[in-house]
């Protein structure tokens, strides 16, 4: 199903996040092609220096990367490789682990900066964190990897897709795609169509609150939210207020909504991750927050996004 057109009076034409949703949606189907598993979906890969920007830092955009650098030699690394390939099965796509031979990785090793192994690393956004190093006793293990989850998530909007219970470990987590008459979606799309952003915005959650992994709903309350914000807005006005006053948290915010709005996706972006690197706490929060918001609006998909959560990256660590 493709997303319902979304201008309406008083409402800067929605064209470009229409067409950025559909794109979305499009990828979506793809990866559900056949019902089969997305090519690269595995939670366990092995990666070499050639397929390294493909596999772990193009993937990092999606879900937490965690780095085993490991060797055949290397005594330590035959207890922690395994202990870490089941995690990575039992988090279920909370985060993939990616397995790295130094011996035949040498370039990466020393990118890195390892100094011995094993040594475990997370790339969240592009980012490379360290981790620890050494065979760890698995309840540290999971006290890091649940650490790692709760940043992606919080500071970057990075979720990692959960797979179904007993699922293999090549398995990509597939979602039902939801058919056109489903009633509750029908019912949000319908608000929506009618300019009832309110009811709109509920009907949307309402579908969440069932099935949280609902791409279109998602799509859907981003877009319906979205535009709540700006119906009303004077946008010259909001324009000068960001002009004036530089740092106007809730102005700058407020113009990011119109940008997007208007098809200028890169200015929202830019505008806003601009707004994070020079302010601190809440005002910082809730520049971070409106980010990820519009993220989700345009969608993970976007080469615009993945450039974005990059330079969100930059600024907060």
């Amino acid at each position: 199903m493709q997303p319902r057109n979304m201008s309406m009076s008083g409402v800067v034409d929605l064209a470009a996040v229409k067409a950025a949703g559909e794109a979305k949606q499009k990828a979506e189907q793809a990866r559900r092609q056949g019902g089969r598993p997305a090519p690269g979906a595995a939670l366990v890969v092995d990666v070499d220096e050639a397929g390294f920007e493909q596999q772990v830092l193009q993937r990092s955009n999606e879900v937490p990367v965690v780095i085993d650098f490991w060797a055949e030699w290397c005594e330590p690394c035959k207890q922690l490789s395994p202990l870490l390939e089941r995690l990575a099965a039992e988090y279920a796509g909370r985060f993939i682990l990616a397995k790295v031979d130094v011996d035949a990785n040498q370039t990466l090793f020393q990118q890195f900066g390892v100094q011995g192994i094993p040594a475990v690393f997370a790339v969240i956004a592009g980012q490379a964190l360290p981790l620890f190093q050494g065979a760890s006793p698995e309840p540290q293990i999971r006290q890091v990897l649940d650490q790692l989850i709760q940043v992606a998530e919080e500071r970057f909007g990075i979720v990692g897709a959960p797979v179904e219970p007993g699922a293999a470990a090549g398995d990509a987590p597939v979602s039902e795609p939801q058919g056109p008459n489903d009633p509750a979606l029908a019912a949000a799309h319908a608000a929506l169509d009618a300019g009832d952003l309110g009811g709109a915005v509920q009907a949307y959650r309402n579908v969440l609150s069932d099935e949280p992994a609902n791409v279109e709903a998602k799509l859907g309350l981003a877009q319906a939210e979205l535009l709540q914000r700006v119906q009303g807005m004077d946008a010259q006005q909001v324009r000068k207020a960001a002009a004036d006053v530089p740092g106007d948290v809730q102005a700058q915010i407020s113009a990011a909504d119109l940008d997007l709005v208007g098809g200028h996706v890169e200015d929202a972006f830019a505008r806003l991750i601009e707004t994070v690197q020079r302010t601190a706490g809440d005002d910082r929060e809730a520049a971070r927050v409106r980010l990820l918001e519009l993220f989700e609006v345009i969608g993970a998909d976007d080469p615009r996004v993945t450039r974005a959560r990059g330079a969100l990256a930059r600024v907060l660590f």
